[in-house]
Formats: C-alpha cells, structure tokens, sequence
C-alpha cells in the first residue's frame, strides 16, 4: 500500500454518538488526542431523544456541560405507571433529577466542547486487523485508506465491527421493537412534568415532556411474524404504530398521529446477556469498546445513554492515570501496549459490576413485557424484587470525576 493512503493517529474512536463524543471529550478534557471516525456525513441523532437519570447528569457534570445542557430539557418530577386493562390505574415514583433531552442537543453540546477537526464523518470501516510487526489495530476503510492506531475505543453501537473484532458474542435479539419520535406543541402542551409510561396488553407506550412544547414518545411492542418486513419509511412506521394503539387515550393517539416525521425510527431491541458481560475481557491489545458496543441493553430503565457517558469518563480517567500525552508520542511500542492494556483492564475491572446490575435488571424488566410464560414472569418479578428492591437505586451510582 503506498504511504500516502496511510496514516498514524494516537487515539482513534470510532462512532460519533454518544458515547463517541463524550469519551473524546472526555479524553480532551485529560490532555489526550483522539480522532473520531464517523460513517455517516453529519452528527447522528436517531432515536430522537435520551432520558437522562441523575448518574448521567453526574457524568455530564464531570464533563463540563451539564449546566448549559439543563437549559434545553425540563425536569422530570416523577415517573407514572397506569395500566389500562388490568384494573391498576396508577403508581407513582419520585425521582431524583430526571430530565429528557434531544439527541442532537446533547451531542452538538459535546462536540462543540471538543477541539476542531476532532470528528471526521464519511469513514466507513471494512476491517479491523493486528499488525503483527507493531503489535498495533490498523482499520480499512472504504476507498483504500488505512489508519493506524495506538489505542481503539469501539463507540459503534450494537453492531459494532470493534466488538466483533474483539471476538464478543454478537448482541442477542428481544423479541420486542421499539418505535420512537418526537412531537411538537406550537401551542404548548399541557402534559404534567413527569415520565408517563401506560400499558395495555403487551403494548408499553413512553412519554416523557422534553419542554413545554416538545414531547419524546416511545412504543415497545412484540415483533410478529410479519413485523419482519416492516420498512423504516417513516410514513409507514407511523401508520403501523397509530394503529397498534387502538383503546389507549386519545391523547396518546393524537400525539403519534401528530409526530415530527425526521424524528420517527425503529428499533429491534438488543441486548448483551448480564453473564456476558460478567465473563468477557473486552480487551485485546489496546483495543477496546464501549456503550452499546460493550453492554447494549433494553430502553427498560433508560440507563443506555447516561452508562455511556459513564464509560467516557472512567475509560478516560483510567487511560490518564497511566498513559499521559508525551507517552503516545515518545514512548517506546511495547511500553505504551503495557500501560495502556493496564489502563483498559482497570476500566473493565471498574465497570464491571456497574454494567452486570444495569444489564441484569434490564434483561429480567423486558422479559416482563417479552415472554408469554406466567411461570417466566414470576420469576423475573422475584429476581426484581430480591436483587434491586430500590427502585430508583441504579440512579444513585456516581462514576467518579475525570
């Protein structure tokens, strides 16, 4: 390969969500480059909007842009259960501070923060492979062009060629599909400020106010047979869905009928089984991965975007104490692997238990909503109850500061 079409980059990221530009930030904040490589032309936003729970407004803290963040999303007071059909009308749950926030505020905030020319879009990966010479990942992309890295971090999501080079299980399957959009009041809406979720049969809607004008919804339903098939044309996923919640309110109706259409997606839910993540090392060299790429887990208890931002900051915070800026430029091949494979193995270590109690929790929450098995059901229930009797406790974790 001629040496032009090559280059040497200290850290690589690859994804541009989330957790792709947090970890950089993050890792910017600490003094340490990083280069994203993002496969699309512009910022992704799918998914409309993220929840985020008091763990993650620790980690954005830390960040440093939490406070300008809060200034585009109310708070959430509390969460409201009502099932229609089974004659419970209501439980509610206070909560500590919840708000919800536009994807693409959140990463335009964080990428705002982050030096220029720090995310590169258009970069499609082919392959991943170890060079056997330097003991370093070297990423093909799409046109010929390779790139060297010293340090990896895999940010692309669920179906992540980093994970997948790493030799992680693929990312199991819910039975389950999630449509999601956003809806605008010109007018306002009176909605109280609180997290809504309302269930008939084995359909779960989600709403949650983002302002006085704006509303992010989500619908989880079970795939069937001919879901299969089903396009992601957003005039069609919201056809299917206003149809599917046929004898809810006609607030509920009226709000997916009413939906921004750029905003609507769905989503065949994934999931990384808790004794996964419980026995996998997630390292190979100075290659590793994080958020969805690491522990992709079902929308359940909303914690797939603030563990993210979580990992940024303790991956980076752990690179930081070992590796330091003058090392990736100046320090020799073999030392640098040691102090950044210590790194990357102190950051799984520390993340660990954090991400088996998330996924956990996650995985025995959707198989409520999944399985038709009663027998299945009440034992999910007691897992629940016996292992996470707080409810609210899995927003009370701190990841620590940079």
């Amino acid at each position: 390969m001629d040496s032009a079409e090559e280059e040497n980059h200290e850290i690589v990221i690859i994804g541009g969500g989330i957790c792709g530009v947090a970890t950089a930030l993050a890792l910017h904040r600490k003094g340490l480059r990083s280069l994203i490589l993002e496969k699309s032309e512009r910022l992704r936003s799918t998914g409309a909007a993220i929840g985020v729970r008091a763990n993650g407004w620790r980690a954005l803290h830390y960040l440093g842009v939490a406070s300008e963040l809060r200034q585009t999303a109310v708070t959430i007071h509390r969460v409201r259960d009502v099932w229609i059909d089974v004659g419970k009308q209501q439980e509610i749950l206070e909560v500590n501070e919840f708000r919800c926030v536009k994807r693409n505020d959140l990463i335009k905030i964080l990428v705002d923060a982050l030096p220029p020319g720090t995310v590169r879009f258009g970069c499609q990966i082919v392959s991943v492979k170890m060079d056997r010479e330097n003991a370093y990942p070297t990423l093909q992309l799409y046109g010929g062009k390779s790139i060297r890295a010293k340090v990896l971090i895999g940010c692309d999501g669920s179906k992540s060629t980093i994970a997948d080079f790493l030799g992680l299980k693929t990312a199991k399957l819910f039975c389950l599909l999630a449509v999601r959009g956003l809806t605008n009041y010109p007018n306002g809406h009176a909605y109280p400020h609180e997290f809504t979720r309302t269930r008939r049969g084995k359909i779960l809607v989600g709403r949650i106010p983002i302002t006085d004008k704006l509303v992010y919804w989500f619908v989880v339903q079970q795939l069937t047979p001919s879901d299969e098939k089903l396009t992601h044309d957003p005039e069609t996923i919201k056809r299917s869905t206003t149809s599917i919640v046929t004898g809810f309110p006609s607030d509920v109706i009226e709000m997916i009928e009413g939906a921004e259409m750029d905003s609507l997606s769905l989503t065949h839910l994934r999931h990384r089984a808790p004794w996964d993540l419980l026995i996998t090392t997630f390292r190979k060299g100075t290659v590793t991965v994080a958020g969805d790429a690491m522990h992709v887990m079902g929308p359940f208890l909303g914690q797939g975007g603030s563990a993210a931002l979580e990992d940024a900051v303790v991956l980076a915070r752990c690179l930081a104490q070992k590796v330091r800026a003058e090392d990736l430029s100046n320090c020799s091949r073999q030392i640098l692997i040691n102090k950044a494979g210590e790194a990357i193995d102190q950051y799984v270590k520390e993340r660990r238990k954090r991400l088996v109690a998330l996924s956990s929790r996650s995985y025995f929450t959707g198989l409520l909503l999944e399985t038709r098995s009663q027998l299945v059901k009440l034992v999910a229930l007691m897992l629940l109850i016996i292992l996470f009797r707080d409810p609210i406790g899995h927003t009370k974790y701190d990841c620590g500061r940079l």
